[in-house]
């Protein structure tokens, strides 16, 4: 007689299409607990794009594409030439690495210094301008921060600078986003691609029209980048959106300017919410 394997242990129906909203649930339940464990209730989330590499990385990618450009057959030429473009697309991003790193690294440093919740450094925990966040808050010691990871055919594990224990890996995007905003106290975009433009776009929409009701400082960061691919001006103009729309964020080219900005948001929104 087949030992009997009851509903919840039964991987083959947790794994079916009938158990889907028990998984939706389990995206929802177990990060829940498990932020709550650790004492995290406020988050500074960071996004930016995935490909973004370290000054010394892209340095070093282009070195070697003009390397093999000058070593390379008649043959190879056309190839070896789009391989140098392509590096030098990648380090126009590395010096947002660095100012990811460095804006994260003082975000997590004043925190630290101050009374009052924690405010921690949230990312998706990926490569790029992810894990520089991410490694911005692991370079204070004692820092922590948040990875909130999504399981993707052409992306592996977590970045390393996430801390232990906040660590996660979700299958659903919506159940990601949730939680990228539901403990949200701050956003700073990074120059990104398709998925940053989705985050953003959607928070927008969400503070927009009130659905996210909390303050929530939003930072266009990079604006040699952002005011070249969106003209929300346009938008203005065109009467899509209202004036007062585009002061729903804030847009810098500065880590001085981000942080001083963020600072200044955040204390005013502590001091509001204390009273």
């Amino acid at each position: 007689m087949s030992e009997l394997v009851k509903a919840y242990k039964n991987l083959d129906f947790l794994n079916s299409p009938e158990a889907r909203t028990v998984r939706i649930l389990c995206e929802y339940e177990e990060p829940k607990a498990r932020l709550a464990q650790h004492g995290v209730e406020n988050t500074l989330v960071f996004f930016g794009s995935a490909r973004a590499k370290t000054m010394e990385e892209a340095a070093a990618l282009v070195a070697q594409a003009e390397a093999d450009l000058a070593a390379s057959a008649p043959e190879d030429r056309a190839d070896r030439e789009a391989g140098v473009a392509n590096a030098k697309r990648q380090a126009r991003l590395a010096p947002h690495y660095e100012n990811a790193r460095e804006l994260a690294r003082r975000l997590t440093e004043w925190d630290m210094a101050r009374s009052g919740p924690d405010f921690l450094v949230c990312t998706g925990g990926g490569p790029g301008m992810m894990e520089a966040a991410n490694r911005g808050a692991a370079d204070v010691e004692g820092g922590r921060s948040v990875g909130l990871g999504i399981s993707l055919p052409f992306e592996e594990a977590l970045n390393p600078y996430v801390t232990p224990g906040l660590d996660f890996e979700f299958h659903y995007f919506f159940t990601r986003k949730l939680w990228f905003l539901y403990l949200a106290k701050a956003l700073i975009l990074f120059p990104g691609g398709f998925g940053t433009f989705d985050e953003m776009f959607e928070t927008l929409t969400l503070v927009q029209t009130g659905k996210i009701s909390k303050p929530l400082p939003i930072v266009l960061f990079g604006t040699d980048y952002w005011d070249k691919v969106i003209n929300i001006d346009a938008m203005v103009e065109w009467g899509t959106i209202s004036p007062g729309d585009t002061d729903l964020f804030f847009r810098t080219n500065s880590v001085d300017d981000a942080f001083n900005h963020l600072v200044a948001e955040l204390e005013k929104n502590q001091a509001a919410a204390a009273r």
